[in-house]
């Protein structure tokens, strides 16, 4: 290895054109992999998965993948997936019945995830790049978790080691805070399998981290810290600018709309709110898209109040190339997350970058609430009730009038400890150390 380029795998199943929240870790990881002197080689999904089974892309992400990396997509089988006839499998169509049971057969005692499928492919697909230039270690980003699976195939058949990036929480319930699965079922003896074989494994928060620590206590020590960040070119330094006073404040949410969110706390606040004269008038834009599939669009609508005349409405998706103009126009951001401590987002390192008033409708002790301690634009709701997001949307406002370019100038320095590209840094030595072994 010391004679050549050290050679990284990643296996992120969702990757561009893949809109998924998820996307733009391991766009940035792949990327900074490439830039800092990495052959990079990334092994994702054919582009037909986002058609026919998610059913949404953003096809201009595809232009924002590092030239030097390589895309390798391996199809997924998706006779189980794709409710289209005309693409399913001679199996899955003259004997529906027989194909169900084998499907559920190979969740319940193979490996218990809908994307077992995949993990095969995936694996081949690893040897064949480790035979036409040796790959040093292989990152796999979850979920799915048939990533993780496909990482520890490839230790198995080639030797090569692994780092396991969770994104998300397996056989932790994030919403519950508890297990998600009852001791003895397969999903936690595949998840201590895979950790055990791990050299290294990364968590989007502490709470995570530490939560797999007292599960998995061996691994503890090779467990890291790696918080999503947010990307440096993505709103370069926003100028300060005030709202005028003469009209009414443009309060707004960006990111992917789900039912987790507190809708109901959420719009009953606003309510209130827009009763007071500090925000008469004030409008509430909703922009991104509704749910990560597209059968869940027109449900999640339904938990805005989208036809009251509140003010309230939704805006649509916004690209990367125009989100800058979408905070530019927003005079404070409203930041929604689940009530649970191990909850976090990449939404909200964006939205410090903004340098503008953040309103923060979720718990204190969410995992979302750590980043935004320091920044002094933070108006959090004290309690997740109606009259607790209404008082923090009127301390917002009064903080959106008030504002000063120390304070703007203050929470623009704050949000740079969170460039995704600082984040990455200590990571990407870590993972130097693993190749070299």
């Amino acid at each position: 290895m010391s004679e050549r380029r050290p050679h990284v795998v990643l296996v992120a199943l969702f990757y561009p054109p893949s809109r998924a929240s998820g996307v733009y870790r391991a766009l940035a990881m792949a990327n900074h992999f490439a830039a800092n002197g990495w052959d990079t080689t990334v092994v994702t999904v054919t582009e037909d998965f986002y058609d026919r089974v998610v059913g949404s892309r953003d096809d201009s992400l595809l232009a924002t993948i590092d030239p030097r990396i390589d895309v390798v997509r391996v199809p997924m089988p998706m006779s189980h997936l794709d409710p289209d006839l005309r693409h399913r499998s001679r199996l899955a169509t003259d004997l529906p019945f027989v194909h169900r049971a084998l499907t559920i057969a190979g969740q319940r005692f193979v490996f218990p995830e809908q994307y077992a499928s995949w993990i095969r492919p995936v694996v081949s697909a690893i040897g064949g790049v480790h035979k036409r230039r040796p790959v040093d270690v292989v990152v796999a980003t979850g979920n799915p978790w048939s990533s993780f699976a496909a990482a520890y195939g490839a230790r198995v058949r080639h030797r090569i080691p692994y780092v396991l990036d969770y994104r998300d929480s397996w056989t932790l319930d994030l919403f519950t805070e508890g297990d998600a699965f009852p001791p003895g079922h397969l999903a936690r003896r595949w998840e201590a399998r895979l950790v055990a074989g791990a050299s290294r494994l990364t968590f989007v928060n502490e709470a995570l981290r530490e939560w797999h620590a007292q599960r998995y206590p061996a691994a503890a020590e090779r467990m890291l810290v790696l918080p999503n960040g947010y990307d440096a070119d993505l709103l370069g330094e926003p100028a300060f600018r005030p709202p005028a006073p003469d009209r009414p404040l443009r309060f707004g949410f960006v990111g992917t709309v789900t039912d987790r969110h507190p809708h109901a706390e959420m719009w009953e606040g606003w309510r209130i709110a827009r009763q007071d004269p500090a925000l008469d008038g004030a409008t509430a834009h909703v922009y991104g898209h509704l749910g990560f599939f597209a059968a869940q669009a027109e449900r999640i609508a339904g938990l805005m109040p989208l036809e009251e005349g509140i003010g309230v409405s939704y805006d649509g998706p916004v690209s990367k190339a125009t989100i800058g103009d979408v905070y530019e126009d927003l005079d404070a951001i409203l930041l929604m997350a689940a009530p649970s401590r191990y909850v976090t987002s990449g939404k909200v390192f964006e939205c410090m970058a903004s340098g503008k008033p953040i309103v923060g409708v979720f718990t204190q002790t969410t995992a979302i609430a750590e980043p935004l301690d320091g920044y002094p634009l933070s108006f959090p709701a004290a309690t997740l009730t109606a009259r607790g997001v209404a008082d923090a949307l009127l301390a917002a406002a009064r903080g959106a009038r008030t504002s000063t370019q120390r304070q703007h100038d203050d929470a623009l320095a704050h949000a740079r400890t969170y460039r995704r590209d600082t984040l990455l840094e200590p990571f990407v030595e870590q993972v130097r150390e693993v190749a070299r072994g």
